[in-house]
């Protein structure tokens, strides 16, 4: 019997247990899922708490229920990946042996990197929302917060769902409108890159949007430390920003196992080829979601098409056959703009994200790059699917891995869409 062992039941993790289990003979392989967590989060829902969109039951349900039960699933932390004995020590004192292992341990928030940051303020008046607990506390935060200055903020990239600072942005703007205390509140967004979003066609519709929405931008500014003695944010240079209420993006990090066992980069993410997902430290050692070192976004939707890819690599692996699938660096977001409406964007590794149609090209019914009510309607309706199909291993009808240029205006300008 030879073992198939997966660490991580997050997106990736829980997606491609269901999907090998049931491609894999049973009489032949065993499939073994570690992950510490018992809960399983929607990690999307994290933007939504703050503002009473979505309640806690929607984000949060038992890890187990989508894990297939012939799957051995192990609750433990992850002490040691041993690639020479091909073996993998737990906290609790397991060693589990394997002969292919994928490597799904996604990535957090390290607040403790920036000076200052993780302290008696936090979640006081400086909160994450890329956590389930944080994200709970800035909604009761919210709730009661008589205005003043918001500063939106990341701390560096890469980051888990790039757009999501944006849209909190956003919705911040929307929220506080309807609370009629929008004129109390100063919102600006704080960012270490040179615009609102890494690719520059979307950054300078999302740009413009924030100017729309008197949300103050605040680029290429490159944190130090966190000020809570006079309540602002320095950067390297010395710029400064103040803050009555801090929403920051911490440094992301993959998991602390990987560093330990010596498999990392810098921010513990394991280098990994792009396009056959395998690693690069060991041939029996695939990699997929967050915890990749790819150059493509930390989201939901990379996760969901990497799976589709790394299927075949997988099957194609064991057979002694070559990994001829190929991932393009596939990602499609919902960003939403507040006031019920959302944009939509679909990119790879070479293709900014560009006006068109989606998923059917032609018809849609959603709209690339172009704020629309169905776009929200879209994002909200995808917890279901999120729930129902995509962890599950189900196919998703009209989406494929590979990033379909028929639709999209690729040739067209950009600049006309969002203003028209």
């Amino acid at each position: 019997m030879k073992n198939l062992l997966i660490l991580g039941a997050g997106t990736a993790g829980t997606i491609m247990a269901n999907k090998l289990y049931k491609k894999l003979p049973q009489k032949e392989w065993s499939i073994t899922i570690v992950d510490k967590e018992k809960d399983h989060y929607y990690q999307p829902g994290f933007l939504f708490l703050p503002f009473d969109i979505y309640q806690p039951e929607h984000v949060v349900k038992e890890g187990a229920r989508f894990i297939p039960k012939g799957v051995k699933l192990v609750q433990s932390k992850i002490d040691l990946i041993d690639k020479d004995q091909q073996q993998v020590a737990l906290e609790d004192g397991q060693v589990l042996p394997y002969d292919l292992l994928i490597i799904a341990t996604g990535t957090d928030i390290a607040p403790w990197e920036i000076e200052g940051m993780l302290g008696e303020e936090w979640q006081k008046s400086i909160f994450d929302f890329y956590t389930f607990e944080g994200s709970s506390k800035l909604r009761k935060k919210l709730m009661e917060w008589p205005g003043g200055k918001m500063v939106v903020h990341i701390s560096e990239m890469p980051i888990k769902c790039p757009v999501a600072p944006l849209e909190f942005a956003f919705l911040a703007d929307s929220f506080f409108k309807n609370k009629n205390m929008r004129e109390q509140v100063d919102i600006t967004f704080v960012t270490p890159m040179d615009g609102a979003f890494t690719k520059p066609r979307a950054a300078k519709e999302l740009g413009y949007l924030l100017e729309q929405k008197n949300i103050r931008i605040v680029p290429n500014f490159n944190i130090e430390k966190v000020d809570t003695t006079h309540n602002k944010i320095v950067d390297y240079g010395g710029k400064e920003v103040e803050y009555d209420l801090l929403v920051t993006v911490p440094t992301n990090m993959g998991d602390p196992a990987i560093e330990r066992s010596g498999l990392g980069d810098d921010l513990n993410f394991v280098p990994t080829d792009k396009h056959t997902l395998q690693s690069l430290v060991s041939d029996n050692i695939f990699v997929i979601g967050d915890a990749t070192n790819l150059p493509a976004s930390k989201a939901g939707s990379v996760a969901h098409f990497e799976a589709e890819v790394l299927e075949h690599n997988i099957l194609n692996y064991i057979a002694g056959k070559p990994m001829d699938a190929s991932f393009d660096g596939h990602s499609n977001c919902f960003i939403e703009t507040g006031g019920g409406k959302a944009l939509l964007i679909d990119f790879n590794y070479v293709q900014e994200p560009v006006p068109g149609t989606f998923p059917i090209p032609g018809i849609g019914p959603m709209k690339l790059l172009k704020e629309t009510r169905a776009n929200h309607l879209g994002k909200l309706a995808f917890r279901w699917v999120y729930w129902n199909m995509l962890i599950t291993g189900k196919t998703i009808p009209f989406v494929s891995a590979e990033m379909k240029t028929a639709g999209k205006d690729i040739q067209k300008k950009v600049s006309q869409t969002i203003q028209s």
